[in-house]
C-alpha cells in the first residue's frame, strides 16, 4: 500500500477500529518514549555528576549529545522513511533508541554515557518523523486530522508528566531507571506497529539522499560544540578549540553551499525566500535555545545551590507546562483570528520577563513565592507564543514543501537548544562554579542571558511579520513541546505529506 493509494482512493485505517486504535498506541508509545526522555534527563542530571564524578561540561555532553544527533539527522530521518518505507525506518529507529536506552542505563563512566546518548539521538532522528507520518499515511483521510489531534494531545501529557516522572525515579529506583523505563515502552510500540500499521513510503521521494549534506550538518553542529564547550576550561586560544572551530565553519560554510548548489539537498533554499519563512526561523533560534537552556538551569540550580530533591526540582516550573497544556488551542485559535505578529511579538516578551522573575532562586528559594510567580509568568509566555510559532511557519510554506518546512523549524529548535546549552553555561561561569554561591552567581547571569535571548524575538517579529502573515489551522490541539518544535504538516492542507 502506498501513500499515494491510500489518499486518492480513500482507503486507510479507521480510528475507532480496533486497527486504528493499535496503531495510534505505537506512534504514541514512540513518540512519548523520546518526549518523556527529554524531559526527564535535565532532573536527573545532578545525580548523574554525583554518581559518576561528572563535571558540568561532561554532563552538558549528556544534554547536547543527543541533540546533536537529532538535530542534525531529523531531516535525513525523515528522508529514509519517505524512501525505503515509513514503518520500517520508524521501527528501525524505536529498536534502536531502545538498545541505546539500556547503554545509558548500564553506563559504568560519563564516556560511555554520552556516546550513548548520541547514538540515542540516531534512534530519535529516525522515529520521531515517522511517528507522525505514519498517522497521516496510514489513516483515511476523514479520520486523518482527529488522528493526529489524539497523537498531539497524548504527546503533551507525557510532556507534562516527564519532571514528574523524572523526580520520581531519580528519588526511587535510582538515576539509571529514567533510561531503562523505555525499553518496555519501545516493545509496546514495536508490537503495535507490526500489528496494525501498514507499511507506506512516497512514490514520489526524491532517488538520491543528501547523504553528503547531512554528514556536513554533523561535522559542523558536532565540532562547533566541542570547540564552545570546551573553550571554558581550554581556554578560547586554545589550539585543539581553534582548529576545531575552523573545522565546524568550514563545514557549516560547505553545507550552505551545496544546499544552494546540490540538485536534491537536505534542506531546499527556497523554503527562505519567503520572509515570513525565515523571520519565523530567526525568532526560533533565540526562542528555543532560550528555552533548551532554561529547563536545564532551573533543575541544576535547584538541586545543586538549593538543595532541593530531585522530585521537587522536576515540578519546579510544572505550572508552565500546565499552562501551555490547556491554553495552547485557544492561543492557536486567537491566531488564526488577528494573525501571528501581536502574539509572536508579546509571547517572547512574557517569557523573558517570567525567566527574570526566575533568576531570583537563591540558596533559601521559596517554591511560592521565588519560583512560582516566574513560572506562571514564563508559561503565559510559552501559551502566548509556541502555537503561532509552528502555525506560521506552515503557514509560510508551499504545499510541496509544507513537511519539510516543519522539519527545518524542529531541526533549528533543537540546534538552537544544542548551542545555548553548549555556550551560555561557560559565558556565564557555571562550568567553573564550585561552591553553592559561585553556581548562585552564575546560574543568574545566564538565566538573564536567557531571558535576553527570549525577549529579543518579541521586536524581530514585530518589526520582521507584516499585519496579514498567517498561522493556518492545523489539525494540532496541544503544543507541549518545550525541547523543539512539533514535528507536524497539516493534514487539511497536505493530505499526502509525510
Amino acid at each position: 500500500m502506498t501513500l499515494t493509494a491510500v489518499a486518492e482512493a480513500g482507503e486507510g485505517l479507521a480510528l475507532r477500529s480496533p486497527m486504528g486504535r493499535v496503531a495510534l498506541v505505537a506512534t504514541v508509545a514512540a513518540s512519548a518514549m523520546a518526549s518523556l526522555d527529554a524531559t526527564v534527563v535535565n532532573v536527573a542530571l545532578p545525580r548523574i555528576g554525583t554518581d559518576l564524578d561528572a563535571s558540568l561540561p561532561a554532563l552538558q555532553w549528556v544534554l547536547t549529545g543527543y541533540l546533536l544527533a537529532l538535530a542534525s539527522l531529523i531531516l535525513l530521518g525523515g528522508a529514509l522513511g519517505d524512501r525505503f518505507g515509513r514503518r520500517k525506518v520508524f521501527v528501525i529507529g524505536t529498536v534502536w533508541f531502545a538498545a541505546a536506552s539500556l547503554l545509558c542505563g548500564a553506563a559504568p563512566n560519563i564516556e560511555v554515557l554520552v556516546v550513548a546518548r548520541v547514538l540515542q539521538g540516531v534512534g530519535g532522528a529516525l522515529l520521531t518523523p515517522g511517528s507522525l507520518a505514519i498517522l497521516q499515511a496510514s489513516f483515511r483521510s476523514s479520520d486523518r486530522a482527529a488522528a493526529v489531534g489524539a497523537w498531539s494531545g497524548l504527546g503533551g501529557v507525557a510532556g507534562a508528566i516527564g519532571p514528574f516522572v523524572g523526580g520520581g525515579l531519580v528519588e526511587g529506583p535510582g538515576w539509571r531507571w529514567a533510561f531503562l523505563i523505555n525499553v518496555p515502552v519501545a516493545a509496546v510500540a514495536i508490537a503495535c506497529t507490526h500489528a496494525a500499521v501498514p507499511e507506506t513510503r512516497d512514490p514520489h521521494a526524491a532517488r538520491g539522499l543528501d547523504a553528503a549534506g547531512a554528514g556536513l550538518a554533523v561535522v559542523g553542529l558536532g565540532a562547533s560544540t566541542w570547540a564552545l564547550i570546551e573553550a571554558g576550561p581550554r581556554g578560547w586560544t586554545d589550539t585543539a578549540v581553534v582548529s576545531t572551530g575552523a573545522v565546524a565553519l568550514a563545514a557549516i560554510a560547505a553545507f550552505v553551499w551545496r544546499m544552494r548548489h546540490a540538485h536534491d539537498p537536505l534542506v531546499p533554499p527556497a523554503l527562505f525566500h519567503d520572509r515570513t519563512f525565515t523571520v519565523v526561523n530567526l525568532a526560533t533560534v533565540l526562542l528555543y535555545g532560550a528555552l533548551g537552556l532554561s529547563f536545564f538551569l532551573v533543575a541544576y540550580e535547584l538541586q545543586v545551590a538549593t538543595g532541593w530533591s530531585a522530585v521537587q526540582a522536576g515540578l519546579a516550573l510544572l505550572p508552565a507546562t500546565v499552562l501551555l497544556l490547556t491554553l495552547s488551542a485557544a492561543s492557536g485559535s486567537l491566531a488564526q483570528r488577528i494573525g501571528p505578529r501581536t502574539q509572536l511579538t508579546v509571547g517572547p516578551l512574557l517569557a523573558g520577563a517570567g525567566l527574570l522573575l526566575l533568576a531570583r532562586i537563591g540558596a533559601d528559594a521559596s517554591w511560592a513565592s521565588d519560583v512560582l510567580p516566574g513560572a506562571v509568568v514564563f508559561g503565559l509566555g510559552l501559551v502566548t507564543f509556541v502555537a503561532p510559532l509552528t502555525a506560521t511557519v506552515m503557514g509560510a510554506a508551499d504545499p510541496d514543501h509544507v513537511s519539510v518546512a516543519s522539519g527545518v523549524n524542529n531541526a533549528i529548535a533543537r540546534a538552537a537548544s544544542l548551542t545555548a546549552l553548549a555556550v551560555v553555561p561557560v559565558v556565564a561561569g557555571l562550568s567553573a562554579a564550585t561552591s553553592p554561591a559561585e553556581v548562585i552567581d552564575s546560574y543568574r547571569l545566564a538565566l538573564v542571558i536567557a531571558a535576553c535571548l527570549a525577549a529579543a524575538a518579541g521586536p524581530l517579529a514585530f518589526m520582521g511579520l507584516a499585519p496579514h502573515a498567517q498561522a493556518r489551522r492545523t489539525a494540532r490541539r496541544v503544543h507541549c513541546n518545550v525541547d523543539g518544535t512539533p514535528l507536524q504538516a497539516d493534514p487539511h492542507r497536505c493530505p499526502t505529506a509525510a
